[in-house]
C-alpha cells in the first residue's frame, strides 16, 4: 500500500510525548514490510535531518495560507520524509505548539489546517507529487484531524476521482484542537458541516471531531482506552459521538522500539543484562544512586518514576503514598518537570530525605534509560493512560511496573498478585493513595523473596512489545478503511448539499 503518515511530530526531529515515538517506529516498520510509506510534518525552526534530500515541490498560495515547499528527504528507516516548509507558519522559536513564552501559537489553526489540507491533497489524483499519491492518509491527533473531512468533500465533489481512504489516530482525547467558529472560514470548512454534525463542538470548531465524524477508521492507541473514551468519565465531551461510531472505532496497543530500549545493548548503560543474565542489572543501581546521590543500598528497593509531573500521572498520589514507603528504609528516584507545586513538594521532600529521594526536574535520555535498568520498580498510577510506553520499558529492563487499572497500562501489565505465575506487575486496585499503597506494599513483600521476584521479572522481560503485531493490526485498518472509502460516499454525516 501506498501510506501517507500526517503528523505534527517524529523523533528524533521533534518530539513533545509518545507521538513522537509512534511516528518514529511504526512508518518504519510499515516500510520494512514492504508498503510505500510518506511521513508528512512540518519543518520547524532548527530541525536537522539526514539523509538524500530531494527536489522541493512548490505550493501556491491557497486560500488564507501562505505559498509553502514539500521537501521529500529519504530517510535510513526506508520511510520518505516529507517536509512542509511554510517560514511563515513554521519557522518560530519554541516548540511545536506554543511559543518561547508557553503560550499557544495564536494562528494554530491556520498552521495546522495546512498540513492537513496538504496530507489531504497528497490523497487525491492531484497530489503535489507526481506520481505519487496515497491509498490510505493516516492522520494523528487534531492538528492532522481535518484531513478526512478535506478528503470526504474531494470524494463528494468529485466522486469519479480516486480519493483515499483516511484514517484518524487519538493519542490523547483530551487535546481536542478547538478554535472559535469563525476558524472555519479561512480552513475551508464547508457550511453544511459546520454544525453539531460536523466540526461544532460546543458553540467552537473542534479539530479532532472532525476527525471522527469524518474519517473512514478510527483508532486509538489501546483497546481498553477505546473502551473508556466511550464513556462520560473519560470521553472528555466526546462519549457520544465516539459511541454512535463505535462500528469503525478500533484500539491497537502502542509499541516500543526495540532497537533503542534493549538492556543488553543499550549503549546509555554502564552494563548490560538480559533475561538469563540479570547481573548486570546490579551495576546499573548502583551506578543510578551515584548518578542521582542516593546511598549506594543494595538492600533498599528503589522505586522510580519518569513523567511528566501532573495530577494526570498521578504524580499526587505518589506523594501521598510517600511517608508510607519511606517509613520501610526505601529510595525513590524521579525524573521530569510540569506542574509548578508537585516539582515544588517533591523538591521539599528530597531535601526533607537526602539519603532517600532524589528528584531531577527536565529531561535527561541517559539518565532515563539508567533509572529503567537500575531501579527495582517502576510507579505509574495515571489517573487515565491511553497507552504509556515506560510500562513497557520498565518490563523489557526487569524493573517490575506499578501501574493504575487503566488504558494500556490495564492491557500490558500482568498483575502479580492475581496471576502469581505469568505476572509482570502490579495492578493498583484504584486510582487512589489507597490503591497505590496496596500495590507497593504487595511489591515490597514480593521483592523480599528473591526467587519470586526474579520470576517476575524474568515474566516481563520475556514480553515482546516489538511493533511488528501492531503494524498487522494498522494494515487491518487500512484494509477496511478503503473498502469504506471505495463505497462512494463521504465517511462522515452530512446535512444538505456540498457545492463544489
Amino acid at each position: 500500500m501506498k501510506i501517507l503518515f500526517a503528523t505534527p511530530e517524529c523523533a528524533p526531529y521533534v518530539k513533545t510525548g509518545g507521538l513522537g515515538d509512534v511516528s518514529a517506529s511504526l512508518p518504519a516498520t510499515l516500510a520494512a514490510l514492504g508498503h510505500d510509506v510518506h511521513l508528512l510534518m512540518p519543518a520547524y525552526r532548527g530541525m536537522k535531518v539526514s539523509g538524500e534530500i530531494g527536489d522541493g515541490v512548490e505550493l501556491p498560495p491557497w486560500g488564507a495560507w501562505p505559498a509553502a515547499q514539500l521537501v521529500p528527504v529519504k530517510i535510513a528507516s526506508g520511510v520518505t520524509l516529507l517536509l512542509l516548509a511554510c517560514p511563515g507558519l513554521y519557522q518560530r522559536p519554541g516548540g511545536p505548539y506554543v511559543d518561547a513564552s508557553g503560550h499557544d501559537y495564536h494562528d494554530n489553526a491556520l498552521r495546522f489546517g495546512l498540513l492537513a489540507r496538504v496530507a489531504a491533497q497528497l490523497g487525491t489524483v492531484h497530489s503535489p507529487l507526481r506520481g505519487w499519491s496515497a491509498d490510505v492518509v493516516h492522520a494523528n491527533d487534531w492538528p492532522c484531524a481535518l484531513a478526512p473531512l478535506y478528503l470526504a468533500h474531494a470524494r463528494l465533489v468529485s466522486p469519479q476521482e480516486a480519493t483515499a481512504a483516511s484514517v484518524v489516530t487519538i493519542h490523547n482525547l483530551a487535546f481536542q484542537g478547538v478554535f472559535p467558529m469563525a476558524s472555519a472560514d479561512p480552513l475551508e470548512v464547508p457550511h453544511p458541516w459546520r454544525g453539531m454534525d460536523g466540526v461544532e463542538f460546543w458553540g467552537q470548531l473542534s479539530m479532532l471531531k472532525a476527525g471522527i465524524q469524518f474519517a473512514d477508521a478510527i483508532t486509538t492507541v489501546s483497546p481498553s482506552y477505546a473502551r473508556e473514551i466511550q464513556t462520560p468519565a473519560h470521553g472528555v465531551g466526546f462519549d457520544g459521538i465516539l459511541r454512535a461510531r463505535a462500528a469503525r472505532l478500533r484500539g491497537i496497543l502502542n509499541g516500543i522500539d526495540t532497537r533503542i530500549w534493549n538492556p543488553a545493548s543499550d549503549p546509555l548503560l554502564p552494563a548490560g543484562f538480559s533475561r538469563d543474565q540479570l547481573q548486570g542489572k546490579a551495576s546499573c543501581k548502583a551506578a543510578l544512586q551515584a548518578r542521582v546521590g542516593l546511598p549506594a543500598e543494595r538492600a533498599a528497593m528503589l522505586f522510580a518514576l519518569v513523567s511528566r509531573l501532573t495530577p494526570q500521572k498521578g504524580v499526587d498520589l505518589v506523594l501521598g503514598a510517600l511517608p508510607r514507603l519511606l517509613s520501610t528504609g526505601a529510595q525513590l528516584v524521579v525524573l521530569g518537570q510540569g506542574d509548578p507545586a508537585l516539582q515544588q513538594a517533591l523538591q521539599n521532600a528530597a531535601r526533607q530525605h537526602p539519603k532517600q529521594v532524589a528528584v531531577t526536574l527536565g529531561f535527561d535520555e541517559g539518565l532515563a534509560h539508567l533509572i529503567e535498568a537500575g531501579a527495582d520498580a517502576f510507579l505509574m498510577p495515571s489517573r487515565f493512560e491511553p497507552c504509556g510506553l515506560n510500562q513497557m520499558y520498565s518490563q523489557a529492563y526487569g524493573t517490575p511496573p506499578i501501574v493504575a487499572p487503566v488504558g494500556g497500562l490495564l492491557d500490558s501489565v500482568t498483575d502479580a498478585s492475581a496471576d502469581p505465575v505469568h505476572g509482570t506487575g502490579f495492578i493498583m486496585t484504584g486510582c487512589d493513595p489507597a490503591g497505590l499503597e496496596d500495590a507497593i506494599a504487595r511489591a515490597q513483600r514480593l521483592w523480599s523473596e528473591p526467587q519470586r521476584w526474579r520470576r517476575l521479572q524474568g515474566n516481563g522481560m520475556a514480553r515482546h512489545f516489538g511493533w511488528e503485531d501492531s503494524a498487522l493490526q494498522y494494515l487491518e485498518v487500512y484494509q477496511r478503511a478503503a473498502l469504506q472509502a471505495h463505497g462512494g460516499a463521504a465517511a462522515g454525516p452530512v446535512t444538505g448539499t456540498v457545492q463544489p
